[in-house]
């Protein structure tokens, strides 16, 4: 989509939301790298304009499910970061009282219906969202966000299924980022696009480079537009690819340092996306660098926030929990 048609504050907006999560991710390597962040820790960085480019059409009363990288998604959906950083540091001030931590972070307020650290596991959630909107005849939309490995696990051709059937209000996004956790797609899907299954069940289904945020902005414009009508669910593939390794500490020995390298110097989103605002003049430099000083000055005061956030007490355990009277099995309840 030609870069003049975009309403100027979308496109600051966009790159606003690219840098904030780039900001933020690099922050959270080092607080890990510190210690500071317990469990595993799956980032976003490399993967920015895929969130901004699908997350610039929703409102908030739309819906999103997300996977154990889904940092990106929180923060593009609206989500406080503050709570989510305090949430990283499983303090009682995080969006899910530091009950949640990286691969499970949510917020209802914004309609971010959680991470989750289940590969596939949001996308019948997802489907879940979207018939609920049906039979309340509302003219909201759900999207499932969910990784290349997923779309071999029966919830992906489940939901697929169930949501081209019903005609549901619902995206399916695959970050196909090269790799399920160290095995090269090319060695796990034997079609050439993933979104090429959409087909088995009459669905529109287009890949798209995932690296150029217009691009995906474009792709994502049509699919919750026709979701909107009521005219039924789009599978997007969008191609894109991890900076870091798959978890933080991740000897990623199943790639070079030289493919990581080209991909950071050649399709780094940002960049990419700079070149295009700053060559048709729509922004200055000087502008963007203000906005990267934003971001910084906003991560800082997150990490603030949570450093100096109460932990959880040991009355807090079973906050937010049931247990049902014939078992006594501890249920999580958002």
């Amino acid at each position: 989509m030609p870069v003049e048609e975009i309403p100027k504050e979308t496109l600051l907006w966009m790159y606003e939301t690219m840098v904030r999560i780039r900001v933020h991710e690099e922050r959270v390597a080092e607080l890990f790298a510190q210690g500071k962040v317990p469990g595993f820790v799956h980032l976003y960085t490399g993967e920015e304009a895929i969130a901004a480019g699908i997350m610039a059409h929703l409102r908030k009363d739309d819906f999103i499910t997300s996977t154990h990288r889904g940092h990106g998604h929180y923060i593009a959906k609206g989500g406080d970061i503050k709570a989510s950083m305090a949430e990283l540091f499983g303090k009682k001030t995080g969006s899910c009282k530091g009950k949640g931590g990286s691969m499970h972070i949510a917020d209802l307020d914004v309609g971010e219906l959680g991470a989750n650290g289940i590969v596939g596991g949001g996308i019948p959630h997802a489907v879940g969202a979207a018939l609920g909107i049906k039979l309340n005849g509302l003219d909201s939309v759900a999207v499932a966000f969910f990784g290349d490995g997923a779309a071999n696990q029966g919830t992906f051709h489940e939901s697929l299924n169930l949501a081209s059937i019903w005609k549901l209000p619902v995206v399916f996004v695959c970050e196909n980022n090269q790799y399920q956790i160290s095995l090269p797609a090319k060695e796990h899907t034997n079609v050439k696009d993933i979104a090429e299954r959409a087909k088995a069940y009459g669905i529109p289904g287009v890949a798209v480079d995932g690296q150029d945020v217009l691009a995906v902005y474009e792709v994502a414009k049509e699919a919750i537009e026709r979701a909107r009508r009521g005219e039924g669910p789009t599978l997007i593939e969008v191609k894109t690819y991890r900076f870091r390794g798959h978890f933080e500490g991740d000897p990623q020995v199943y790639r070079s340092k030289e493919e990581i390298e080209w991909w950071k110097e050649n399709k780094d989103p940002i960049k990419i996306f700079e070149k295009v605002l700053l060559e048709k003049g729509i922004f200055t430099k000087e502008e963007l660098e203000q906005v990267w000083e934003r971001a910084r000055k906003e991560i800082e005061e997150a990490v603030k926030f949570a450093e100096e956030s109460p932990w959880p007490t040991k009355e807090d355990l079973t906050e937010d929990v049931f247990s049902t009277p014939t078992k006594g099995v501890l249920v999580w309840q958002w």
